[in-house]
């Protein structure tokens, strides 16, 4: 979408509100057993201005995740702020797609400049991209962070959502992948790290991040969802990796990830980190994989790569 209406909020989305709305939304199209009949995506971004981090929050974010402690936001930080605003434009009346199930696919970050904590942000997000998949509808939510006072882009982020089993009409699937199979077969690595994720890992990650997804929270409130048990947060995974590749990654960098299989909790989570320089010596790139050790199941990939 180019250059999509903007809507300015008084204040900062609360998520409590939007994901009761979205569930009340869900229990009237089961009810009625209609879609939302939106085959377009609203054509308006909603913002929120002077945006600033609360520093209790911050600290029991950076220690969550294993980020060091510092005036610094995390790029995963970040995103959490952003979210309720993209949020909000998803729970609007008109956007076509519903907010509970929406599986989250990937994430790219650009972190252009070190943010500081005491700085004044705005924030603005819309949605874009919307195609069809094999196995429903996704799309893009795009959300921007710049300088209250000066205006500059510091950080832009891209989350791909789908939304499993809907089919908006007018909108077709992928052709056919000509006998490709998905993903390459995977060998685990020797890790670099191994994670221990408790039941309450969840409920850890929403309180500092917000999100009180249901699927996230319990084993209760995830079935009432259809799975067989509550998820981690796949931010909170991706935020993790980002912490364990540590300070190469400087102040300027790209950050990506893509999802494969949810974690469910309690679980234990390999990660193998592979760090590549140039040819003078410095930091050029950080890929990153995890895993149930286990199993040999793969739950996510990515890379953090110099540059924004």
């Amino acid at each position: 979408m180019i250059n999509p209406q903007p809507v300015v909020l008084g204040e900062m989305p609360s998520l409590s509100k939007l994901y009761v709305n979205a569930a009340t939304a869900a229990a009237r199209r089961r009810v009625l057993g209609a879609s939302t009949g939106k085959k377009k995506l609203p054509a308006a971004s909603h913002e929120v201005r002077n945006v600033r981090a609360d520093v209790d929050n911050l600290t029991a974010y950076q220690h969550l995740v294993g980020e060091t402690a510092s005036d610094i936001l995390p790029a995963g930080y970040v995103h959490a702020l952003a979210f309720p605003v993209s949020m909000s434009v998803m729970n609007r009346d008109d956007f076509p797609l519903p907010l509970l199930g929406m599986i989250h696919l990937k994430n790219h970050v650009q972190q252009r400049v070190p943010i500081a904590f005491p700085e004044a942000l705005d924030i603005r997000s819309w949605a874009e991209n919307m195609a069809g998949h094999k196995a429903g509808t996704q799309l893009d939510m795009v959300a921007e962070v710049r300088s209250s006072s000066a205006g500059e882009l510091l950080w832009r982020g891209v989350s791909t959502y789908l939304a499993k089993g809907v089919f908006i009409p007018g909108i077709d699937k992928p052709g056919s992948t000509n006998g490709a199979t998905g993903p390459a077969d995977f060998s685990p690595p020797d890790p670099t790290a191994l994670w221990q994720l408790g039941l309450d890992t969840g409920r850890s990650y929403a309180t500092v991040s917000g999100d009180f997804n249901p699927i996230h929270l319990s084993v209760l409130s995830a079935k009432a969802l259809g799975l067989r048990g509550s998820i981690a947060h796949g931010m909170y995974l991706a935020s993790r990796a980002l912490s364990d590749v540590g300070a190469a990654k400087a102040d300027s960098f790209a950050w990506d990830v893509t999802f494969e299989a949810p974690v469910f909790l309690p679980a234990r989570v390999a990660l193998d980190i592979t760090t590549i320089q140039s040819d003078s010596g410095s930091w050029e790139r950080s890929d990153y994989v995890a895993w149930n050790p286990r199993s040999g199941r793969r739950h996510f990939t990515g890379s953090v790569t110099a540059g924004a």
